[in-house]
């Protein structure tokens, strides 16, 4: 299997839910307002035989020439929007759900690919709306037949697994790819950075912040037992680690 990160950039998220640019040469976090943690936000392509599968969307960030940002990422690497078959989705919070439609908020801006959300995590984020969710930015994916609803867990074409682990939010899930020898975990926002994994970390803003710590305990142990490739989203420095 073949990853690429497509990263939108770097951000600082303070205590508005606020995701505000940051350019890590000219601007200084001390002068973002109080509790504010830098990001990058950056999703995943990953080609195997079956599939070209996107792992959560971004912010559905544009550059100066008006284009998404994850377009063009996906063309630097060879690969069209409308190449991608599945698009897996942790959770439907604006930094990961941005890029499910294109700017007119009309469109797909994966045209032929499934999107694969939880059911709880759809009709939670539509009712809790702003300003963790902005339901403007994939309502209109549930006119589509191109919307897939997963349960608790499961598997997709029997090897893509998924799983409702909660902790970041009530109805986060992950995703686990598995093609011959290799195995990918993308633990979304329970897992979003190699240094969350080697410490015992609580985060203020997870749903619950003990139980994604276990997790993130569970996972790092599991995966240097059975050499998973990590994929980490909000980390700056490291968004591939492999335990193989």
């Amino acid at each position: 299997m073949k990853i690429f990160p497509l990263s939108e950039g770097s951000f600082t998220v303070d205590q508005t839910k606020q995701v505000v640019p940051f350019n890590t040469g000219d601007d200084d976090l001390e002068t973002r307002p109080k509790g504010s943690i830098l990001v990058e936000i950056q999703p995943f392509a990953i080609v195997t035989s079956k599939d070209i599968l996107v792992i959560d969307t971004g912010l559905g960030f544009k550059g100066a020439d008006k284009k998404m940002q994850i377009h063009v990422s996906l063309a630097k690497n060879g690969i069209n929007a409308s190449d991608v078959t599945k698009v897996l989705v942790s959770h439907l919070h604006k930094d990961h759900s941005g890029g499910i439609l294109q700017e007119d908020k009309k469109t797909l801006a994966f045209e032929n690919a499934q999107y694969y959300i939880n059911e709880n995590e759809w009709n939670f984020a539509k009712e809790k709306g702003l300003p963790s969710f902005i339901p403007e930015d994939y309502s209109r994916l549930g006119e589509s037949k191109q919307l897939v609803l997963t349960n608790e867990s499961g598997k997709i074409d029997s090897y893509i697994e998924y799983e409702v682990t909660g902790g970041h939010s009530p109805y986060h899930q992950v995703f686990k790819i598995k093609e011959g020898e290799e195995i990918i975990f993308f633990g979304g926002d329970v897992a979003p950075q190699l240094q969350q994994m080697k410490n015992r970390f609580k985060a203020k803003y997870d749903f619950d912040s003990t139980k994604a710590m276990e997790l993130r305990n569970e996972w790092w142990k599991k995966g240097e037992k059975e050499n998973w490739t990590f994929l980490f989203y909000h980390d700056i420095k490291y968004p591939i680690y492999s335990h193989s």
